[in-house]
């Protein structure tokens, strides 16, 4: 993928990590800009993402794969002991405030001109529907406290139910059959 070895390459490894959370949690890239290592729970793989960062003002647990872990113990590694932000800004006491030029030189090392940061939410909600994921499971893991948010994925799903109910047809179909020529049938007979 593209994007993978881009960040892979990227100077700004802070700036890649907070693509790569956002691309692996479905997550708003102010949620991942702001996170804080408490926020992690690291032996259950869960954030809770406080009230104060969420569109629904609501404390927002999700599982994390063990990628996000990974990438939460690198940061501890690197991030001076007693900052509280997984990525820290510039400015002290502050987290990252903007990766828009970081994003505008990975769209074009990555010939992704039209892929917005917040295209990689999508993405995310995308593969899970791909994947078999229902409604209820995407709205959940992306935070939707209305199920019409999430409804603009249910399109994606059909693709699979198409190919599910065009297998069973297939099954039903009459097959063809060969026929001959009645000249042949008259000259074997």
């Amino acid at each position: 993928m593209r994007l993978a070895a881009v960040l892979d390459a990227a100077e700004d490894q802070r700036a890649a990590g907070i693509i790569r959370m956002c691309m692996l949690t479905g997550a708003r890239v102010g949620e991942v800009r702001t996170a804080r290592f408490e926020q992690f729970n690291l032996d259950y793989a869960i954030w809770s993402k406080p009230a104060s960062t969420t569109k629904q003002r609501k404390i927002h647990r999700v599982p994390i794969s063990q990628d996000v872990v990974t990438i939460v113990r690198q940061r501890q590694l690197v991030v001076p002991k007693g900052n509280p932000w997984l990525f820290p800004g510039d400015a002290v006491g502050k987290p990252v405030r903007e990766i828009r030029r970081f994003w505008l030189k990975v769209q074009r090392d990555a010939d992704l001109p039209d892929v917005r940061i917040h295209d990689l939410r999508h993405t995310f909600a995308s593969l899970l529907v791909s994947g078999g994921a229902s409604l209820e499971i995407i709205g959940r893991l992306l935070g939707h406290s209305q199920m019409q948010t999430t409804q603009r994925y249910a399109h994606l799903m059909e693709s699979p139910l198409r190919a599910g109910v065009d297998t069973v047809a297939s099954i039903f179909r009459p097959r063809p059959r060969l026929v001959h020529d009645a000249e042949d049938q008259q000259k074997s007979a």
